[in-house]
């Protein structure tokens, strides 16, 4: 889903692929490096916790108020990863608004 509305707003292809390697890959700011490490870390939890060295990594891109954020955004990502996994979601199926054709738009917001 995500990695379609990435397309949809113009992400390369190149990073998008190589996401799983970021750390091995020049195509990321420190910024989104900070992030993808605590999106890992947050997911992660389960297994360990969150370091305070990650932490303090991430407070010096990030406001608390944006890492407030970004970690909402990962916990309900990772809760609506979990609801479409136990539902059997089928992947691929999602379309980005912007691709959709109008009809078909008119019709996914009338069956909300």
């Amino acid at each position: 889903m995500h990695s379609k509305d990435a397309r949809a707003k113009g992400e390369s292809e190149q990073r998008l692929y190589a996401l799983s390697a970021w750390r091995e890959t020049p195509f990321y700011t420190e910024r989104e490096r900070a992030a993808l490490a605590w999106t890992e870390a947050v997911t992660l939890v389960h297994q360990s916790h969150v370091p305070d060295s990650l932490y303090e990594e991430t407070r010096r891109h990030f406001s608390s108020r944006e890492i407030t954020d970004l970690t909402w955004a990962i916990v309900a990502i990772n809760g609506w990863n979990r609801i479409c996994v136990s539902f059997r979601s089928v992947p691929g199926e999602y379309e980005p608004a912007s691709v959709k054709e109008p009809a078909q738009q008119e019709l996914t917001a009338a069956a909300r």
